[in-house]
């Protein structure tokens, strides 16, 4: 055990999934949003734009001066159904298309992954995918599923830790990082920095 105090660490994401998984998993990170204007952002295929995503808002949160010597943790995911990488739809009308074309189907969840260590400048970052199966929901809970407004705000108009849930078959791969980071990626990202995840652990409460 050493008397150093825990490194601070910091989530570039306004994303209320990915802050609840970290949290339950020990961490108490604080949030701070990058603002990168994700439409500005072009990559050759979907975990190529996702990883892009990720390290745009790790460097630019990682730049800001209130967060100096804290470790900052970036990432974004997409869908790749056929090749395509789809985000948060647009409005009602494309989050219905949407789901119309995933039905009965399978895409793979894509999430980039980023962690800067302010500390030394350094960062590593990497892609978790997940497949994820498709039910077969009828046009009239496509329709209620989309008045909800939950797909508006969750990449690839899906959750599995909401509405949407009893429309999802099953997964292969990580759950975490359909609902929005990989845990064991985190881990082993971190591990590269040469921290380990259990030093970032809040102390139990007796």
């Amino acid at each position: 055990m050493t008397d150093q105090p825990r490194r601070r660490l910091v989530l570039a994401s306004q994303s209320p999934a990915r802050l609840n998984l970290l949290r339950q998993a020990g961490l108490t990170p604080e949030v701070l949003v990058s603002g990168v204007d994700e439409d500005a952002v072009t990559a050759p295929t979907p975990a190529d734009l996702a990883l892009a995503l990720a390290e745009a808002k790790a460097s630019v949160v990682s730049a800001k001066p209130e967060v100096k010597g804290a470790l900052v943790i970036g990432c974004d995911s997409v869908l790749d159904l056929d090749g395509e990488a789809l985000g948060k739809p647009a409005d009602q009308e494309e989050a219905t298309a949407r789901w119309k074309a995933m039905r009965g189907r399978a895409g793979t969840l894509q999430t980039g992954h980023c962690i800067y260590d302010t500390l030394t400048g350094r960062y590593v970052s990497g892609v978790a995918s997940t497949v994820v199966r498709f039910g077969e929901p009828t046009d009239e809970e496509i329709a209620a599923y989309v008045a909800s407004g939950e797909p508006l705000y969750v990449a690839g108009a899906f959750t599995l830790d909401g509405r949407s849930a009893p429309f999802i078959e099953g997964i292969d791969g990580d759950h975490g990082n359909v609902i929005g980071i990989s845990l064991p990626l985190v881990r082993k990202l971190l591990a590269r920095l040469g921290v380990g995840i259990t030093e970032l652990w809040a102390p139990a409460q007796a």
